[in-house]
């Protein structure tokens, strides 16, 4: 990739209507221009502070409407992760090429202002940058916080955090990682019922049956790089937001059929990279129901090779019904 700095901040007055255009999505870590949700308009306001844009669609190839009436939160997820990728390239001048880990993303979103409207919900995404390292003048770590609005409501708020580094330092790290994994040439191992698991079609189930043909708590997860979402562009591991999708699906398993659930909070943590080498495991490790409301926190963890990958604690709720 090109291995140029990046442009600086295009300041944009915020009483002009929010821009048509994307933000160019090798700023956002995406190949394809239809999962880009950021729009190209940003302002700085400080060392610290970020006014972006972004659009939500109201149809989408995998991320589509909860029950056919709500945004699915897992964009809010996607649009927090962009908003890290993009403020380091034009905020923060790290040059493209460089690789991104993230650390913790989180998020939360406000039920009842999730619904679909007549026109895809353009969003304002007001974004403070703390714990800001920098090594030899270079940005090697970030964290920040998102709150996602729309016509001055709060939608959704989130966190991440992450590190980047040099092509050639990474380069190092992995030496020894294919960057099309051959071991992924056998069959797919076969998915869960999609309906489970809140999903129409198989090619989007992440989850397959362990060996013992399915406790209800653990799954092997299921690494299609054919899916032109959740592998987006080639890699060396398993991306964040495949591990996310195995959270979400794992949790509605518990469901009944027929219940639309929605993720309304994730706290998610990572601790390695999970790699296509050996099999990923998929494990609900609590699930706790809070009394007084509809929600309940469901605890689910990846693991590989008896090793921690990913923890994400997921807050569900039922579906608001149609506006």
């Amino acid at each position: 990739m090109l291995q140029t700095s990046a442009p600086s901040v295009t300041a944009v007055d915020a009483a002009v209507p929010p821009l048509t255009t994307t933000a160019p999505r090798a700023y956002v870590h995406r190949a394809a221009l239809a999962e880009v949700f950021l729009t190209s308009g940003w302002t700085r306001h400080d060392e610290a502070h970020f006014t972006l844009g972004a659009q939500w669609p109201r149809a989408h190839s995998f991320l589509g409407p909860l029950g056919g009436s709500h945004y699915d939160p897992m964009m809010a997820a996607e649009t927090i992760r962009q908003v890290g990728a993009l403020l380091a390239h034009v905020g923060f001048d790290v040059p493209l090429g460089h690789q991104f880990l993230m650390w913790e993303l989180n998020y939360r979103v406000t039920p009842g202002l999730m619904a679909v409207g007549g026109a895809p919900a353009d969003l304002r995404l007001d974004v403070t940058c703390t714990d800001i390292r920098r090594r030899a003048g270079r940005l090697v770590g970030l964290s920040y916080e998102v709150v996602i609005s729309e016509n001055g409501r709060t939608l959704a708020v989130g966190d991440a955090r992450y590190t980047c580094t040099s092509p050639e330092v990474y380069r190092r790290l992995r030496a020894d990682r294919p960057a099309v994994p051959d071991l992924l040439a056998g069959p797919l191992p076969a998915p869960v019922e999609p309906a489970t698991v809140g999903r129409l079609n198989p090619f989007d189930v992440v989850l397959s049956p362990d060996d013992a043909g399915g406790t209800g708590d653990r799954w092997r997860l299921r690494v299609d790089t054919a899916h032109p979402v959740l592998f987006d562009h080639p890699g060396d591991h398993i991306p964040g937001m495949v591990l996310l999708e195995a959270a979400r699906q794992a949790v509605r398993s518990r469901a009944p059929l027929g219940l639309e659930l929605m993720p309304v909070a994730m706290d998610s943590a990572y601790h390695r990279y999970a790699e296509f080498g050996s099999p990923v495991w998929i494990e609900i490790d609590q699930a706790v129901d809070y009394p007084g409301t509809s929600e309940s926190l469901v605890s689910v963890s990846g693991r590989q090779d008896d090793e921690l990958v990913f923890t994400a604690i997921t807050t569900v709720a039922p579906c608001p019904g149609p506006r």
